[in-house]
């Protein structure tokens, strides 16, 4: 079951509401289901015991045409599929990038990198949307892409273990995890982690649940391609079945010393492969590589119009849709003295 929020139309002067509308997506991506007893995606895993059964009904009369309750969706506007939520936490489960972008900053990885995942908690309470621009202040700040896989989690006890994690994993998603490297190294420094330098990040359209994925959902990982693109030019395909923590592991760790609130999300952190011919998802790792090898990163950072896409394909489908922006300048406002 493939699942997206859609921004609601509302007559003049109406508010939409911030959490979307929740849609069944059909088989191939053209036709959302409206679900009235389920409307927006937060609410849904905030009581997916029932709700999960209802949206399969939803989901089965959608394939059999009668469910009457449809919208275009060439003609709707996505949302991220969570366009907000209680929390989101951003592993780094990829040990090869963690490796590049440490010594990038000059920093030493930990000595339990192997065993202990990194985590740190990030902004969850307003995501882009697939196609909504990415704001950017300041040219120097150094913008960055990080294309990653994510999962969406109901109620986590504190201290679960990996094992029973699995069965916490309600779904899965694809993110652009924006980052302002020029800005890191100084938050880090000062020993309090992210802040400034991790602003909003953008989802693409579809929410799948385990068993879309088939086959390439297994031992708590996503074995398929992350393709990102800069420019309209293939930056990467690296593989995310890769990584060395699964995502059990990962939510394990994060809820060793709390309960995980259903809707929090869990990402991957940057998907990245030891051979280098996999090309990258962030363009820190390909600065580093450029660095290593020459002396002098020469890829820049994001710029006003540049443009990112991010996609997984399963077959001749995209599994998650495409997350497809572009970077545009905004003026800092000017404050009454």
């Amino acid at each position: 079951m493939r699942l997206a929020t859609i921004r609601p139309r509302t007559p003049a002067g109406v508010l939409p509401p911030r959490d979307g509308q929740l849609v069944v997506v059909s088989p191939d991506g053209a036709t959302g289901a409206l679900v009235p007893d389920y409307s927006n995606l937060l609410f849904a895993i905030e009581h997916w015991e029932r709700a999960e059964p209802a949206l399969r009904r939803v989901e089965e009369r959608l394939r059999g045409g009668t469910w009457e309750a449809t919208v275009d969706l060439a003609a709707e506007t996505f949302m991220a599929p969570l366009p907000r939520t209680w929390a989101w936490l951003d592993g780094s489960a990829f040990l090869h990038h963690v490796l590049l972008v440490r010594k990038a900053r000059g920093a030493e990885p930990p000595d339990d990198l192997y065993d202990v995942p990194l985590m740190y908690q990030g902004v969850s309470d307003n995501f882009l949307g697939p196609t909504d621009d990415i704001p950017l202040l300041d040219e120097a700040h150094g913008m960055d892409f990080e294309s990653e896989v994510a999962v969406i989690v109901d109620d986590v006890p504190m201290a679960v273990s990996a094992a029973d994690a699995a069965g916490h994993v309600k779904l899965l998603v694809v993110m652009n995890d924006v980052s302002l490297r020029e800005l890191i190294p100084r938050e880090l420094a000062a020993g309090f982690g992210f802040f400034q330098s991790k602003p909003a990040s953008s989802f693409a359209p579809f929410a799948v649940t385990p068993d879309e994925a088939g086959d390439a959902w297994r031992d708590g990982r996503l074995h398929l391609e992350m393709c990102s693109r800069l420019n309209g030019r293939e930056f990467g395909r690296p593989h995310a079945g890769a990584m060395h923590f699964s995502f059990h592991d990962l939510i394990a760790h994060a809820a060793r010393t709390r309960a995980l609130s259903p809707g929090t999300i869990v990402g991957s952190g940057t998907v990245s492969n030891d051979d280098e011919a996999a090309g990258s998802s962030c363009i820190a790792e390909r600065r580093m590589i450029e660095k290593i090898a020459g002396g002098t990163p020469r890829t820049p950072w994001m710029r006003g119009g540049d443009t990112v896409e991010v996609e997984m394909r399963q077959g001749d489908r995209s599994l998650f849709g495409k997350i497809a922006q572009r970077v545009v300048l905004q003026k800092a406002p000017v404050h009454a003295k």
